[in-house]
């Protein structure tokens, strides 16, 4: 089976496999990508040729060890889905109610080679209390698919109202490294961009492929629909104030997130697509 349901910490879960052993675990709580694996280079028919033992599949995201995988808040790494508002760009909850609303599976399965998995989240769906906050009719749905070396995630934002409704929306991938000083970032300024300190910066404009060394491999990122992009790492001091991240994480990830930022306004009956392309070159 491509998919399987599980349990994340205390999460309800799904799990997607592909063929070629690309994995992914996605809690329903927030709809959240909590892991990521690439495809193993070397399968086990050609280990066992050999005489080896087959590679495991690579983890691409970082997690906290401190992250609450209960529900009780959102989830620290992974890729949170933000909708709709950003950070504090808003007068609602921070980043929004999306990451820590629980979404429902209406698809999955395999295409092509490729594993996927399709999330939807309405306005029906929201505790009392988020509902309040949020009057306009809506739909998300989140398509995961994963094969080999890529990911690909589509972020489609529906209004079912009557009235038009401004939004934003990201998705906050937290990225995992070996180092954080060796990483190198081409494609969202006019330099390679280095962290050396807290970074917490926003790139309008994002055209054409970002190149994300990580000190170890390379990765390419193209996104549409999200017009923006954030990077973001909290330097040594802010991730000693997180309760839900140890002191010395900070050193095992970058976020580097496709982003709307400037508001869109989507009329009644209409509907938006952001999409962000993941492939390990």
């Amino acid at each position: 089976m491509s998919a399987t349901t599980t349990q994340f910490g205390q999460l309800p879960a799904l799990q997607l496999r592909a063929p070629d052993g690309a994995e992914a675990t996605i809690t329903l709580y927030g709809a959240h990508l909590v892991s990521w694996k690439t495809a193993p280079s070397l399968d086990a028919s050609q280990g066992s040729a050999v005489g080896l033992q087959a590679p495991a599949a690579q983890e691409r995201l970082f997690l906290s060890t401190q992250s609450a995988l209960d529900g009780s808040r959102a989830i620290r790494g992974g890729v949170p889905v933000i909708f709709p508002q950003f950070a504090e760009r808003g007068t609602g909850m921070r980043h929004g109610f999306a990451r820590v609303s629980t979404w429902r599976v209406i698809d999955s399965g395999e295409q092509d080679g490729a594993a996927f998995a399709v999330l939807a989240l309405s306005q029906a769906d929201l505790a009392p209390a988020l509902a309040g906050t949020w009057p306009h009719p809506f739909e998300l749905s989140l398509r995961v698919t994963l094969q080999a070396q890529s990911l690909t995630m589509q972020l489609e934002v529906r209004n079912t109202g009557t009235d038009a409704f401004p939004f934003s929306a990201a998705l906050h991938t937290y990225y995992l490294v070996e180092d954080v000083e060796a990483v190198r970032i081409d494609g969202v300024q006019a330099e390679t961009l280095a962290i050396t300190d807290k970074l917490d910066q926003v790139f309008e404009g994002i055209k054409g492929r970002v190149t994300f060394d990580t000190g170890a491999d390379k990765l390419g990122l193209q996104q549409t629909g999200f017009r923006d992009a954030v990077v973001w790492n909290p330097g040594a001091a802010d991730a000693a104030a997180l309760s839900d991240m140890e002191d010395e994480e900070y050193r095992q990830f970058v976020c580097i997130e496709p982003a709307l930022l400037t508001p869109q306004v989507l009329e009644p009956g209409g509907s938006w697509r952001g999409e962000h392309r993941v492939a390990v070159s």
